[in-house]
């Protein structure tokens, strides 16, 4: 027993010796095999990065009807984390359905564009960390306040109708809500939401970050019904092995800890990101 511990304090003096020691001088060339890493990169020397956006998603990506530009929180954040890792934005309005297969395939470099984080898409790209904690909603036309809109029991009991975007896990829901009968499903999500106020859906599931870029765009005309689930992530999306998804994470913990993140957040989702 003696013997085992005066070996093992030897093992443990070697080890502390090994961790104190200098280390080696990394040579003049960067990408020599003996230079360590020294964490992400935080400077992507002017690269383009193709972010892709739905330009019909308010408050995320949308076209102002008042000037033409398309604006929203994509847009703010985007600029603001090309600042951070001195890179130039190229925004790429591209649609909904295929987009998946679209960033596997590495046709854009990121997916902004408020995605949930969602296990079968996670076989197929990467994520970076979640940005945001949100839930589903119903939304409902803001005069319509029949007994079955009351709460999610009543709406699943009735023979009500639920609009939603295609391939979305609001279309997920949904489906699990009350089956594929009772839905219909759009390739944007503005179109649920003018269905909606044509009296052609009776509700529209959705994002509750994404119900306030509705409601706002559409004042007097929407309220938040009910809410359906909680504890969910949005997150950027990457084609998978993309070496912007550890840059783009650290960006947002600078972000978070200046507190530019929640000031773009309270402007377009009137709440803070960080978590309470």
């Amino acid at each position: 027993m003696r013997r085992n511990a005066y070996w093992a304090i030897l093992i443990l003096v070697g080890l502390t010796i090994a961790s104190c020691a200098p280390a080696a001088e990394c040579p003049e060339c960067p990408e020599a095999p003996e230079c360590p890493p020294v964490g992400p990169q935080t400077d992507l020397g002017g690269r383009e990065v193709r972010m892709a956006v739905e330009n019909a998603y308010p408050p995320f990506n949308y076209i102002d009807e008042e000037t033409n530009e398309a604006v929203g929180w994509d847009y703010d954040v985007g600029r603001r984390i090309c600042e951070l890792l001195n890179c130039t934005p190229i925004f790429v309005e591209t649609a909904w359905e295929g987009i998946f297969e679209a960033m596997a395939a590495g046709e854009n470099d990121v997916l902004f564009d408020g995605v949930t984080i969602y296990l079968s898409r996670s076989l197929k790209i990467d994520y970076s960390d979640p940005y945001i904690e949100y839930g589903q909603v119903i939304v409902a036309q803001v005069d319509d306040h029949r007994s079955e809109l009351a709460d999610e029991d009543s709406f699943v009991a009735s023979d009500m109708i639920l609009g939603t975007q295609i391939a979305t896990t609001n279309e997920i829901t949904a489906i699990k809500l009350i089956g594929e009968d009772r839905i219909m499903s759009f390739d944007t999500f503005d179109l649920p939401m003018v269905a909606l106020m044509a009296g052609e859906v009776d509700g529209v599931i959705i994002d509750e970050v994404a119900a306030i870029g509705f409601m706002g765009a559409n004042p007097g005309k929407l309220r938040i019904a009910f809410p359906v689930t909680s504890g969910e992530y949005l997150a950027f999306v990457f084609p998978p092995l993309s070496d912007l998804v550890v840059p783009f994470n650290w960006a947002l913990e600078q972000m978070f800890a200046d507190g530019s993140l929640d000031s773009i957040c309270e402007e377009w989702l009137l709440r803070p990101c960080s978590p309470e």
